[in-house]
This record gives structure tokens, C-alpha cells and sequence, in this order.
């Protein structure tokens, strides 16, 4: 869909297709979208928003169960997460910034603790069979259900679905650490069935829900984790894809599956601010 400046719908077209299980993805600073397929052995594919420009898939990126792409404009690289239980986290440093059909995939290593410095170790093969790229470096760290990723100010936020948690990746000081973790918040969770993720300006996170309340709910810098918006009656769906406008005065977001749980009921959402600055 493409917007107005004014927040009215201009038009909306396709601009990818005969793909399989496309999920979070993410943009690049030079107007492309990442499509990255949630599938085992999938690709990431290079789409043109503005239209004009076929799809480009990009097998350099590495061939797994793709969930999220963010890009890290000063380093010139792209992180991504990979959405199973033994999931990795990698890093694609292209050849040209700018141009992703070549360079190299890395993936982070570190121990099993939750924070503390890490290295980056580059994947024999990306292609990833017959070894699928997981299980290619010894030392790579383990993540639960990598879902969503965020790049702002030097850090990468990213989460994962299987224990609740938002990492910190400082690209830095070379160093992971926890943002959020249900298991350590006493009494009742606030933000449960964490998946995607985004910020704003004045450098609150966003992280959507995937079931609990159906709950956008908000990490300061700070560190506090509250609701920030419910849906209502929509306990089959999931919240995905929040996205701030260019100016940051509307917030998008949709439900998967709407009221009505069906694959084909799918709302969006539009929100309105001012938010936090």
C-alpha cells in the first residue's frame, strides 16, 4: 500500500509473488524491501516498493528459515533471524554496499549466557545444504524462535518467541545482552508471545504480540514494558509487521488473522499520534 503524505491510501499493487511463507523482513536505506521466506532452506528476496523493478532473490543472504532483516547502515551490514528452536543469529556483509547479490553470511558466536561480548564467524556455506547453516560453525549461538529485528543507534534489537525474550545486539562494543525476558519479570508478564518489533525517534520499542493479550506493547529506554494497545476479539490472530510512517506520526500494524481467524480475514491498522519524542 502506498500512502499520501496526508496518511491517505494512493494505491496498492503486488510486488512479489510464487514465493513460499513470507515473514517479518525489513527495509534497506536505499528503498528496498527484504521478503525473507520462514521456511526451511528459504531465500531472501529484493523487492522494489516504488514498482518498476522485478523481484531479485538473493541466495548470498544465506538459504534458512528466514523471519526478520535489519540493516545496519554504518557497519554495511544486514542482520537476520532465523525462526527455529535451535535458530542462529547472522550478519550479511555485502561485497558493495548497496548491491546484495554478493558477500559474505556470518554468524554470532558466543556462549549460552545471556549477555556479554561476542565474534563472528563466517559460514562456509550459505546455501546451506546439505548442512543447513545452523550447524556449519562451532560456538554459534543458540536462539529460541528468532522473530523480529529493529537497527537503531548502533544497536540491533531482535527477538525470539520460544522464551520471551529481546536481545540488545551492540554492534559497538561487540556484545549481546537482554532487553526483556518474561521469566524474570515477578508477577504477571506484561509482554508475552513476543514477535515483531520496531522504534521510534525518540527510541521506545514496539514489540507486537503473537497471541497473549494481542498486545503492542512498549519498552522504554528506561526499561519499562508496558501495554500500549489491544486488540480486542481477536484472540486467533497475531499482531505483525508495525511500521512508523517516515515522520513518525502514524504507526501500522496489522492483525493476521482478524476477528474472524480465517487466513483470509486479515485487518490493518493505522494509529495516529503524537507519540513520545
Amino acid at each position: 500500500m502506498r500512502f499520501n503524505a496526508d496518511g491517505s491510501i494512493a494505491s496498492a499493487y503486488r510486488i512479489l509473488g510464487n514465493t513460499n511463507r513470507n515473514c517479518a523482513g525489513g527495509a534497506t536505506p536505499w528503498g528496498t524491501w527484504l521478503s525473507c521466506e520462514e521456511t526451511d532452506l528459504g531465500y531472501v528476496y529484493e523487492t522494489y516498493p516504488l514498482g518498476g523493478t522485478a523481484a531479485v532473490r538473493r541466495p548470498a543472504m544465506g538459504r534458512f528459515t528466514h523471519e526478520a532483516a535489519a540493516a545496519d547502515p554504518v557497519r554495511q551490514v544486514i542482520y537476520l533471524t532465523e525462526d527455529e528452536t535451535n535458530g542462529c543469529f547472522y550478519r550479511f556483509r555485502p561485497t558493495t554496499w548497496g548491491n546484495l547479490s554478493s558477500g559474505t553470511l556470518e554468524v554470532l558466536v558466543a556462549g549460552t549466557a545471556t549477555s556479554g561480548p561476542v565474534s563472528w564467524a563466517r559460514v562456509p556455506d550459505p546455501d546451506g545444504s546439505p548442512t543447513r547453516t545452523r550447524s556449519q560453525v562451532s560456538g554459534a549461538k543458540r536462539f529460541n524462535g528468532g522473530e523480529g529485528a529493529h537497527y537503531a543507534d548502533g544497536i540491533c534489537w531482535f527477538t525470539t518467541k520460544g522464551d520471551n525474550r529481546v536481545w540488545a545486539y551492540d554492534a559497538v562494543n561487540q556484545r549481546i545482552d537482554l532487553a526483556y525476558d518474561d521469566s524474570l519479570v515477578s508477577g504477571t508478564a506484561p509482554l508475552t508471545g513476543v514477535d515483531n518489533i520496531t522504534g521510534s525517534d525518540s527510541g521506545d520499542l514496539f514489540v507486537a504480540e503473537d497471541g497473549g493479550n494481542m498486545e503492542i506493547n512498549i519498552i522504554t529506554p528506561a526499561g519499562v514494558v508496558a501495554p500500549f494497545i489491544r486488540l480486542s476479539g481477536q484472540s486467533g490472530s497475531e499482531i505483525t509487521g508495525p511500521a512508523f510512517s517516515p515522520d513518525g506520526t502514524r504507526l501500522y500494524f496489522s492483525s493476521q488473522r482478524g476477528t474472524s481467524g480465517s487466513s483470509s480475514g486479515g485487518i490493518t491498522y493505522e494509529l495516529r499520534g503524537p507519540f513520545r519524542s
